[in-house]
């Protein structure tokens, strides 16, 4: 498979975000930059999958939480069949439990929504230079993750973020368990595994640690 050629001239960036004020003020900004424009927008998984296939652009912008498919899985497959394609992810989602483990599964770099008016470009340049960019924030975390040695079980894995993503959605158990093509049995031990990951109780808690970020993000 093609894994992505950069042609010459402005470097070409696809957008993935299903809310169109959010794509309209991404393609504004970037537009206006001289090095770099965008040649595609895409508002689900299906339109982004198709997209990156027909134009291999230089760079996706990913939202991870999408009204129709899952922007994770547009990180990891991009990454994974598409390496030349840099991922930078734009979420409303808290950088310091979700970055860490989209950056181990290829995404290029992570940016808060609340700061792309003043970092989007320079994360995007970053990125399309062939490194990484993570907010101060997320470094300053990072660092203190290492230096406690901090083990995998406390992070949440990709599967993990995607249940938890849907249950934020309004999705109960079975409903997740068809969207991701998984037992009712296998998404009942990643609720409880999240549960114990974040510290949570109760179902009861973990269904509003959920809505509270989806809350945050019909904002935009």
């Amino acid at each position: 498979m093609n894994a992505g050629v950069s042609a010459p001239g402005p470097r070409r960036v696809l957008i993935l975000d299903d809310h169109p004020v959010v794509r309209q003020g991404i393609k504004l900004m970037i537009n206006a930059q001289p090095d770099m424009t965008i040649v595609g927008e895409a508002q689900t998984e299906s339109e982004a999958r198709r997209l990156v296939r027909e134009l291999l652009p230089d760079a996706v912008i990913v939202d991870l939480s999408l009204g129709e498919g899952d922007g994770f899985n547009v990180v990891r497959d991009v990454s994974a069949h598409f390496p030349l394609i840099r991922v930078l992810v734009l979420s409303m989602h808290d950088e310091a439990i979700y970055a860490e483990r989209l950056l181990a599964e290829g995404a290029s770099g992570y940016i808060m929504k609340e700061a792309a008016t003043e970092q989007l470009v320079t994360a995007l340049r970053t990125v399309l230079r062939g490194e990484r960019y993570m907010s101060e924030n997320l470094k300053r975390v990072l660092e203190e993750r290492r230096n406690r040695n901090e083990g995998q079980s406390s992070r949440l894995s990709i599967r993990e973020l995607q249940v938890i993503s849907l249950i934020g959605l309004g999705q109960g158990t079975r409903e997740i368990a068809e969207s991701l093509s998984l037992s009712v049995k296998t998404v009942e031990a990643h609720r409880q595994t999240i549960k114990r990951k974040l510290a949570l109780e109760t179902n009861a808690q973990l269904v509003q640690y959920a809505l509270r970020w989806h809350g945050t993000h019909s904002g935009w």
